[in-house]
Formats: C-alpha cells, structure tokens, sequence
C-alpha cells in the first residue's frame, strides 16, 4: 500500500492554514474557474484555464502565465470530490505530483489542508529546490486568503 507514513516520507508538501471566511465562499473560490484564475499560482502569475471539469476523472486545463512571460501548461485529472470536503486531482504535466485538499468548516473560518505527493524523493527535492514549491505554496495560500476577504466584501 502507498499510503504506509513510511512511503510517503521525504516527497510530499503540505501546509494547514486557517481561512477567514466561511466554508462556502472557500469552496467556491476554489470550484469556479472564474474565481481560482484570479487568486492560483504564485506572486505574479496570471491564469488562463480552459477546462475545469470537477468530477472524478474531469480534466482541469490551466496555463499559468509567469511575470517573465513564459506559459506553464498545467494539466491534471480530478480523482475525488466531496463537496464541502475533499479535492483530490492528479498533476499529469511535469512534475508529476498528486494533491490533497481537505476542508473543514470552524463556524465563520475554514480550516484548510492542502498536501502534494510528489513521484519520488528525487523529483521533490528538484520541484522544491528548482521551483521553489514550497514558497510557491505559500503565497497562493496567501493570495487565496487575501481573494476570499475581496469576495466577503462583495
């Protein structure tokens, strides 16, 4: 099995944040390519996507636009979706990586985890160091937090 603690040990990212908004703008931000084009990727990134299918086995089609003009083709399979739960999706463009996104709902916040399994220990390593992944994470935790207290308002 691949879910043993040791198998997973050394290639995966995770990060918890606790979102100021309740769990029904989080979900929507993140469900409606209208909204996740405006707050994914890191600092500077703008998005095109032109295909979210969010159902298990939808194709989510994305070019992410970098701040020095180059495009990044993004494509990935949605393996699992729970409503209000649990997004799971295959990044099939390399690196090859599987995310984990669980919500929870505490009141008017939602506590979010968002975890990436990468291929190997190998191209995790080159992903975080090469990409900088683990920043990349980060500022679009940020950015999706700053998105949701825009979206509170309107």
């Amino acid at each position: 099995m691949e879910n043993d603690k040791t198998s997973r040990e050394g290639r995966e990212l995770n990060i918890s944040r606790t979102l100021n908004a309740p769990i029904e703008l989080v979900w929507e931000a993140w469900t409606n390519p209208e909204h996740i084009a405006k707050w994914w990727g890191p600092d500077g990134f703008t998005n095109t996507i032109t295909t979210m299918d969010m159902v298990p086995g939808g194709e989510w089609n994305l070019v992410m636009h970098g701040p020095d003009g180059t495009d990044y083709k993004n494509k990935s399979i949605f393996k699992e979706i729970i409503p209000f739960k649990k997004i799971v999706y295959e990044h099939n463009t390399s690196p090859k990586f599987l995310t984990t996104i669980e919500f929870e709902a505490q009141g008017e916040k939602t506590f979010i985890n968002w975890n990436m399994l990468f291929e190997s220990k190998e191209q995790f390593i080159q992903v975080v160091k090469t990409f900088k992944a683990d920043e990349g994470l980060k500022q679009n935790i940020a950015k999706l937090d700053v998105y949701l207290e825009g979206m509170k308002t309107h």
